[in-house]
């Protein structure tokens, strides 16, 4: 009949810049290059407000923390608040205090969240999921792994990632 299999979606953490690697500087010609040529226009034609953010904080902390969301069966509705509070109020979400804050505006216990941070309960996780991208050669985001035999990295397309579906599902046959 013809019915597509599930598609399974798995975030995993990844830092472009991991400590000690600098980070960008928000006012400079490459990240305003790119997001006046590549992120504005897409976030418009998908009726997305987005802003360049003013700082370039380190995300492991932030990663930890959606590890820890995830364990909490609350991922997704933790991770949308990350990326509102980064992409579209331009906050610092290396910052603990608002990583917490973000956890009980999504109905999760801060506290827990602010004593596995300081532990760094999911640390090893967050490091595995790297390790995983350096495996397959990840050097951008966002990037896209299909059943761990093929990639695409950077902003794709519907189609484009219905191809790289459909080139690993033709592998198998």
């Amino acid at each position: 009949m013809g019915s597509e299999p599930e598609v399974e979606i798995v975030w995993r953490a990844f830092e472009l810049r991991p400590d000690p690697v600098p980070t960008l500087d928000p006012g400079g010609e490459y990240l305003r290059r790119a997001w006046e040529g590549s992120v504005y226009p897409l976030a418009r034609q998908l009726g997305m407000t987005m802003r360049l953010p003013p700082i370039q904080p380190r995300a492991r902390l932030a990663h930890e923390a959606a590890h820890w969301a995830r364990s909490a069966g609350r991922f997704d509705a933790y991770h949308e608040a990350l990326f509102e509070a980064f992409f579209q109020r331009g906050e610092d979400i290396g910052d603990p205090a608002l990583l917490v804050s973000l956890a009980r505006g999504v109905g999760l216990d801060g506290n827990s969240l602010g004593e596995s941070l300081e532990d760094h309960r999911f640390l090893e996780s967050v490091l595995a999921d790297e390790r995983l991208a350096e495996g397959f050669g990840v050097r951008a985001v966002p990037a896209f792994i299909a059943d761990r035999r093929a990639g695409a990295s950077g902003v794709q397309t519907v189609e484009g990632l219905k191809e790289l579906l459909e080139r690993v599902r033709s592998t198998k046959r």
